[in-house]
């Protein structure tokens, strides 16, 4: 990348030119975003994750900017266009629409009315009229200085249609004039109204929209999730919508550029431009702010969409301990699925607690036989139909004290079900005992089971299906590699869709990963995984630090510590004359170590220091300790709320206009912005997220539309 766009992309960013060719360098080496910020810290001067993809996306643009500036010379070349003043223009372009509107008069496009009126030799009047209208040239009356241009054989065939020939072509030329356009994005930008209008006969279909079947708000101020549902009422032809300035205002930018005298060519070009601005730019202006109001709506979305999936990734695994996990359902019955510490299926049950007495009494004897059989800690029950009712059976059967009762998020687990993964794990079984055996494994690591699940399926997004999916697709696998490499994968028990997203691995590696551990049994240390068919030393050099071998012959290969790094701690321990297990065991050996004493080369201290944490802590997991959520037990629908209650619940889904809550009732409470602090909340990300508990207070209830007003004003 060139000198000019380094320095453009740090001055943006804040960061320092060196800092931004290195991560640029490192990237196109084919180091990954985790690696360049856990490993490289010396070459960045410690950018996080966060900085080097802001890096990496901004070099993105500029290099689509350089091919499409590129593809425009080509063309005027060819077209023999391009003179030295226009590619000097084009080569300094900053921007997209810059470049653009410097391209659009050479644009290559279809026959257009000023095209017609210059075959028929007009260009020549609309040029006086304009210099006339300038002041450049004395006074012309338009009329009598048409009658010139009258031609029969060029079908002129009278001052009337010569005049209005030359006017499509100021028309043109004022539409597609950069410095006007320039002017017009930035009048479209701080004046354009946004406006919305219901389409006759659609009020009863539309009723969802009815907030917006009269709406007018500054464009420039409307937020991302009114923007979206604005567009999608437009798309789903309900709502009529249109983003426009004040006319005047617009024609008055105009003026000021064609018009300097008031005169009869004055009155010609006023007219044209008039003109210009109601057919052709006004359309134009209108639709590049559309985009733009778009791509922000997009991008705050998508935003919304990376923290709660972050959140939901990261939330508290239950650890290793043996499941029951059940499916609810009424009239299919519950399917239970036992699962081992290691989230292996052993049995399966299905019980119909709610088709009658009979059958309660056998749903009850079947739980006890398989709980005797098989002891589980935890009983997860998904929060789908009949699943708080679910929850109630079980309770009912007063199982041991050590089997806690746990409501566990479902969104996705039917996807899952129906999915190839889900056929390759469990091809003997039904979609409903894929299903459960998802919930279970979700409750003991949310991390591990959720990296099989299209993340728009999980439901933490904001109009996830509205915005730009290309966009939405690389900042939601971002995420999930983030996640994934912070936490860290053990290698002897991760699945390979797990595996896939560990730093330098991707799917064919990650499946090689495991088909060798299937033969050759349990890797015993880091070294082992260069055995592995087509596991080069740049794969290893990108993954080995993110991978864990526990229990293996190295204590290293359990934590974070890089297999390049493993010298260094080899050193700390002769100098101290212990081992590196002494060293992982001991803090008052690890606080003797002067660690300024092994810097040099490419280590510094920001590798040092993290090498001293991960001695401290090996291979911490960086989630938080799983604490049991619980609901009201006298809560179970819709109907038992009323105002005013103080209930428990659990954020199931944050937006930028508010958030949502699970309260136990099927139905997910919001708690609007302007309700969840005494203060004002400017961004609801800085004051929930996604699995964290809330206490609220129901302010209104609506049992027809199903919806619950939730307040945390107040509430402690």
């Amino acid at each position: 990348m060139s000198d000019k766009h380094i320095k453009l992309i740090a001055r943006e960013l804040d960061l320092r030119s060196e800092q931004v060719e290195a991560v640029l360098e490192l990237l196109g080496n084919g180091a990954t975003v985790p690696f360049i910020a856990r490993y490289r810290k010396e070459a960045t001067g410690s950018l996080d994750e966060t900085a080097i993809r802001a890096v990496r996306d901004r070099a993105v643009q500029l290099e689509e900017l350089d091919k499409r500036r590129k593809a425009i010379l080509r063309s005027l070349n060819e077209r023999n266009l391009l003179t030295p003043e226009l590619e000097n223009v084009i080569e300094s372009a900053p921007n997209v629409a810059r470049l653009e509107d410097l391209y659009l008069p050479y644009r290559p496009k279809r026959r257009t009315r000023a095209m017609i009126a210059r075959e028929k030799g007009l260009e020549e009047l609309a040029e006086i009229l304009m210099r006339a209208a300038k002041g450049v040239i004395p006074p012309i009356i338009p009329e009598k200085k048409a009658e010139e241009y009258i031609n029969a054989e060029k079908e002129v065939s009278s001052e009337a249609e010569a005049l209005a020939g030359a006017r499509d072509i100021i028309s043109e030329k004022a539409s597609e004039d950069a410095r006007i356009r320039s002017a017009m994005r930035i009048l479209f930008v701080r004046r354009g109204r946004l406006r919305s209008r219901v389409i006759e006969g659609k009020e009863t279909e539309g009723a969802v929209y009815a907030d917006y079947f009269k709406w007018d708000e500054a464009a420039r101020s409307v937020p991302s999730h009114r923007i979206l549902a604005l567009f999608r009422g437009e798309k789903g032809q309900i709502l009529q919508l249109s983003i426009l300035p004040p006319e005047e205002e617009a024609l008055r930018i105009m003026e000021e550029a064609f018009i300097s005298v008031e005169n009869g060519a004055s009155r010609e070009v006023r007219t044209a431009l008039r003109d210009g601005y109601r057919r052709l730019l006004a359309a134009s202006m209108e639709t590049e702010l559309r985009n733009a109001l778009k791509r922000k709506a997009d991008k705050k979305a998508i935003e919304v969409f990376a923290a709660n999936l972050e959140n939901l990734l990261l939330a508290p695994p239950l650890g290793r301990k043996p499941v029951l996990a059940v499916d609810p359902g009424i009239r299919t019955g519950c399917k239970l699925v036992i699962l081992d510490s290691q989230g292996e299926l052993v049995a399966t049950e299905t019980i119909f607690p709610f088709s009658g007495k009979k059958k309660l009494e056998e749903a009850k004897v079947k739980v006890k036989k398989l709980l005797d059989e098989f002891p589980v800690e935890v009983v997860a029950i998904g929060n789908g139909t009949a699943g708080r009712e679910t929850g109630e059976f079980f309770r009912s059967l007063g199982l041991s004290v050590n089997q806690a009762i746990l409501i566990v998020n479902e969104s996705g687990a039917s996807v899952y079900s129906a999915s190839e993964v889900a056929r390759e794990e469990l091809p003997e079984q039904d979609v409903t005992v894929r299903g459960a055996v998802s919930i279970g494994r979700r409750l003991q690591d949310p991390l591990s089971e959720l990296v099989k699940i299209d993340p728009k399926s999980i439901g933490v997004g904001q109009y996830q299906h509205d915005v730009d999916q290309k966009a939405l697709r690389s900042r939601l696998d971002d995420v999930v590699v983030s996640c994934v490499n912070r936490v860290g994968v053990e290698v002897n028990i991760a699945s390979r869709h797990l595996l896939s997203y560990v730093s330098g691995i991707g799917p064919t590696l990650a499946e090689n990963i495991v088909e060798f551990r299937r033969k050759e049994g349990p890797f015993r240390s880091r070294e082992d995984l260069k055995k592995v068919p087509r596991l080069g030393p740049k794969a290893f050099e990108q993954a080995s630090g993110f991978l864990r071998i526990r229990g293996g012959d190295n204590p290293l290969d359990a934590s974070a510590v890089h297999p390049d790094h493993y010298k260094i701690v080899e050193a700390m321990a002769a100098d101290r004359n212990c081992s590196v297990a002494d060293l992982l065991e001991d803090e008052n050996l690890r606080a003797a170590i002067d660690i300024r004493n092994y810097a040099g080369g490419e280590i510094g201290l920001p590798t040092l220091e993290d090498i001293m944490d991960e001695l401290a802590r090996p291979g911490r997991d960086p989630r938080e300790s799983f604490e049991i959520p619980a609901f009201d037990p006298r809560i179970k629908s819709i109907e038992d709320l009323a105002e005013g209650m103080v209930l428990d619940g659990v954020v199931s889904n944050v937006t930028d206009f508010g958030a949502f809550v699970d309260i136990g009732v099927h139905v997910d409470g919001l708690v609007h912005v302007s309700r969840m602090a005494d203060s004002y909340v400017k961004n609801p990300q800085k004051i929930l997220k996604v699995g964290q508990k809330v206490n609220v207070r129901i302010t209104s209830v609506d049992i027809e539309r199903k919806r619950i007003s939730l307040s945390m004003k107040g509430v402690f």
